[in-house]
């Protein structure tokens, strides 16, 4: 198994709550660009809606952001 398939395998057990760096590697995997920091971090990508992630306890992603995710990249 790949470090991608790994990382989109961790994402879609959907934990109570997630590294924010995996979570960066992912969508920058997909081809999104983070574009800020701060209590939300907004990614972006061509013809595309921004995704913000909104970050718990300085760099933890919270399910329902991961859920929202898994939706956008269609990893179900």
């Amino acid at each position: 198994m790949t470090k991608r398939e790994k990382l989109i395998e961790r994402i879609r057990a959907r934990p109570a709550e997630a590294d924010f760096r995996d979570v960066e590697a992912l969508l920058e995997m997909f081809g999104w660009t983070h574009q800020g920091k701060g209590e939300h971090d907004r990614f972006t990508k061509d013809r595309e809606l921004p995704i913000s992630i909104p970050t718990v306890s300085g760099r933890r992603v919270k399910r329902y952001i991961l859920d929202q995710i898994c939706i956008r990249l269609s990893l179900d």
